[in-house]
């Protein structure tokens, strides 16, 4: 066999795709941009200027962050404005206009830049600094009315600016069923945060997402489907197990935690079965602590809590070629 004069050799990866980070990036922002315009449509111009500090302020934080840390500023990407914007959809939009602000520098500067930058992070920077914000709880609790759009564009709101109502997950929580109706939840007719209303967008969403192949169906499908089968086993209105799963579903942040944000690169599982056990551990997460917390909703800490867990997973599900165990050693 006659072999090559010349056999080049070169570092991994071997497969070229033209998908970039900003591509990827562009297209999430294109799959969250109808839900987050049906919330600035439902809650008024106030969402949409909690959304430009909350992206403004991600954007020009990471590129001090690099500037001071001496490395190359890569804004350009696309990634802190996705941060900036699932922030913001993560938040009330009667939350004070620094709040956004402080959150950004906690999800940039805390934990992502310092701990080496896009990629190597190890929760979700948006969820991290959404959890960090209920250092102020009364405002990250104050939710608007469905209908009652707020157009003050004051930097901090007064009374009587918004008003008030409880989300229909805080009235399961207090064991009422919620006044809307299933239709209007998948509707998003409904208080909540910015984003997390309009279940039937962020479906298409996600959806999109999967054909354009930017994540796979394991997360979301594991994840929903574990909520799923526990709410209807264990409703918490007895009798009533499909109304109270549908309410499950459509409430607080599931489907956007789901499609969103459980499903990013540098903080989920890169096989196949690691995503799986990923879901579901955040579906059991997150049932507990909507069953069992003190606040209603659990996606944002079950996402988190499953985060520190990403690097045991992928060591129990890695193939042995890849570094992974076999055979019990």
């Amino acid at each position: 066999i006659r072999m090559p004069e010349r056999l080049t050799v070169s570092p991994s990866p071997h497969i070229k795709t033209p998908d970039t980070t900003a591509t990827v990036m562009f297209d999430v922002i294109l799959a969250l941009l109808p839900a987050f315009i049906w919330g600035v449509y439902v809650f008024g111009v106030r969402a949409l200027a909690v959304a430009a500090v909350s992206i403004a302020a991600c954007v020009g934080l990471e590129a001090a962050a690099q500037i001071l840390l001496h490395r190359p500023v890569t804004i350009g990407d696309l990634s802190a404005a996705v941060t900036g914007l699932l922030l913001a959809m993560n938040l009330p939009v009667s939350v004070p206009l620094w709040m956004p602000v402080v959150g950004a520098f906690f999800a940039i500067v805390v934990v992502k830049q310092l701990f080496g930058g896009i990629g190597k992070n190890f929760v979700n920077p948006a969820l991290a600094a959404r959890v960090f914000l209920f250092s102020w709880a009364s405002e990250m609790t104050a939710f608007s009315a469905d209908g009652e759009r707020v157009t003050s564009l004051a930097p901090v709101l007064t009374e009587g600016d918004f008003v008030a109502s409880a989300t229909p997950l805080a009235s399961l929580k207090a064991g009422t069923l919620p006044s809307e109706t299933i239709f209007d939840m998948f509707l998003g007719n409904h208080a909540g945060c910015t984003g997390e209303v309009m279940s039937l967008l962020l479906l298409a969403g996600g959806i999109f997402l999967l054909v354009q192949r930017v994540i796979t169906w394991h997360i979301p499908v594991a994840y929903i489907g574990t909520v799923a089968a526990l709410t209807f086993l264990f409703p918490r209105y007895s009798g009533m197990p499909i109304e109270s799963m549908l309410y499950e579903l459509l409430a607080g942040g599931l489907i956007l935690g789901a499609f969103f944000m459980a499903t990013d690169y540098a903080t989920s599982p890169v096989t196949p079965a690691g995503r799986l056990i990923f879901g579901v551990g955040c579906g059991l997460i997150t049932v507990l602590i909507r069953y069992f917390g003190t606040y209603p909703e659990g996606v944002s800490f079950s996402i988190l809590v499953m985060n520190l867990l990403v690097w045991y997973i992928d060591k129990a599900t890695m193939p042995r070629r890849f570094g992974g165990k076999s055979n019990g050693k």
